[in-house]
C-alpha cells in the first residue's frame, strides 16, 4: 500500500501550484475540485512526512548508538529507538486507514428519515426521541438541521419525519445509522409494569447535488392541493401542498409544512432529488444495495441494528455487539463513542479485503 505514497506526494505539491496559479482560477468550478482533491490529499502527505522523519531519525540513531561509547548516551538512543519503533508501528497503521478508497459521499450533507415502525403509539414516541437525539447530536457537531417533512402520531409521537443535517462530513458519520432501532421500556400507559418492545427505522441518505442527478422536468408529475392537519382540520384555505411523482422510479414525494407553495415545492425537490440518487447509488453498487434493504427493513421489530434498553439503561449495537450504558447521555445526542467503534469496524473490514486481495 505505500508504494504510492511517494507519488502522492508529488502530486500533492503539484496540486499546490496549479491551485495558485491565476489562470486556474478562471475557471471557478475546475478550481474548486482541485481545492478538494488537495484538501483531500494532505492528511496522507502530512502522516506520510512524519512516517519518513520519524524512519530517518531511527536510522540515525542505530548509527550513532553503533558508534558511541558513553553509557549515558546509549541508554538515551535505546529508549528513543523504542519509542520510535512503537511510533512507525502506529503511523503505518494510520496510513493504511488513510490510504483506503474514500465513499465519495462522505463529504455530503444528509437527509435522514425517520419512521414509526411495530409497537403503535409507544413506535412514535421513539422515533420523536430519535429526531431529537439526531438534532442534538448535529448541535454538537455545530451542523444545521432542517426539517423538511413531519408527520405527528399520537400525543408527542411522529409517524414520519424527514430532515437535513448540512455540515462536512456529515454523511461520513451518519451513514451507519440507517437500520432498525428497537426500543425496550414499560409504557406510561402500562399499569401492569410490564416492559414493551417497538421500533423505528432509520434511513440516512446523501444529499444529491446538481451534479449528481438530473431530473427533467418531463419525468416528474406536480399535484398541488389544500394542506390538512389532525383530524381533516385545514391548515389554510390554498392550495400550498405539493405532491411530486418521479415517473421513471416511481418515487413519491410529498410536503405541506410550509404556507408557501413555492417553497414546499422546493423541499419536495430537494427530497426527491435524494431519493433518486439514491437508487441511482443502487443500481451502481448492488451490494450497497442489498446491505442496505436488509438495515432498514420493514420496520418489524426483529430486523434491528441496535436496541435501547429503558430499564438497563443500556444501549447495544448488534452490528458491532458493542453496549453502553449511559441511555440518557445517548439519548441527547452523545452518540459519538457509537459511530467511532462502527467507523473502526468498518475499517478495519476494509483492511482485511485489501491483505485479502494480494
Amino acid at each position: 500500500m505505500f508504494e504510492n505514497l511517494s507519488s502522492i506526494k508529488d502530486k500533492f505539491k503539484n496540486l499546490e501550484t496549479i491551485i495558485a496559479d491565476p489562470e486556474t482560477m478562471k475557471d471557478m468550478d475546475h478550481w474548486q475540485k482541485l481545492v478538494k482533491e488537495h484538501a483531500d490529499l494532505k492528511p496522507i502527505v502530512e502522516k506520510y512526512e512524519e512516517y519518513s522523519k520519524a524512519k530517518d531519525t531511527l536510522v540515525e540513531d542505530k548509527e550513532m548508538l553503533t558508534e558511541t561509547n558513553d553509557d549515558e548516551m546509549k541508554d538515551m538512543l535505546k529508549e528513543e529507538i523504542s519509542t520510535l519503533e512503537k511510533d512507525i508501528v502506529q503511523m503505518e497503521a494510520d496510513l493504511k486507514i488513510l490510504l483506503l478508497p474514500k465513499d465519495p459521499n462522505d463529504h455530503k450533507n444528509v437527509i435522514v428519515e425517520i419512521r414509526a415502525g411495530a409497537g403503535g403509539e409507544e413506535a412514535g414516541l421513539f422515533a420523536g426521541e430519535l429526531l431529537r437525539m439526531y438534532q442534538m447530536y448535529a448541535d454538537k457537531k455545530s451542523w444545521k438541521t432542517e426539517l423538511l417533512e413531519y408527520s405527528e402520531q399520537g400525543v408527542g409521537g411522529i409517524k414520519e419525519a424527514v430532515f437535513m443535517i448540512k455540515g462536512q462530513g456529515a454523511y461520513s458519520m451518519l451513514k451507519y445509522e440507517s437500520g432498525v432501532h428497537r426500543v425496550q421500556r414499560v409504557p406510561e400507559t402500562e399499569s401492569s409494569g410490564r416492559i414493551h418492545t417497538s421500533a423505528a427505522t432509520v434511513a440516512v441518505l446523501p444529499e444529491a447535488e446538481d451534479v449528481d442527478v438530473e431530473i427533467a422536468p418531463t419525468d416528474i408529475r406536480i399535484d398541488v392541493y389544500r394542506a390538512s392537519g389532525a383530524g381533516g382540520q385545514h391548515v389554510n384555505t390554498t392550495d400550498s401542498a405539493v405532491r411530486i411523482t418521479h415517473i421513471p422510479t416511481g418515487v413519491v414525494v410529498s410536503c405541506q409544512d410550509e404556507k408557501s407553495q413555492h417553497k414546499n415545492k422546493e423541499k419536495a425537490m430537494k427530497i426527491l432529488k435524494t431519493r433518486v440518487y439514491d437508487k441511482v447509488l443502487e443500481e451502481q453498487n448492488k451490494d450497497i444495495a442489498n446491505s442496505r434493504k436488509s438495515q432498514v427493513g420493514s420496520g418489524d421489530r426483529s430486523e434491528r441494528i441496535r436496541t435501547y434498553n429503558f430499564p438497563q439503561g443500556r444501549i447495544t449495537d448488534h452490528r458491532i455487539n458493542m453496549t453502553i450504558y449511559k441511555l440518557e447521555n445517548f439519548l441527547n445526542g452523545d452518540i459519538q463513542e457509537m459511530i467511532d467503534a462502527l467507523i473502526t469496524q468498518d475499517q478495519t473490514k476494509k483492511l482485511e479485503m485489501v491483505a485479502s486481495d494480494k
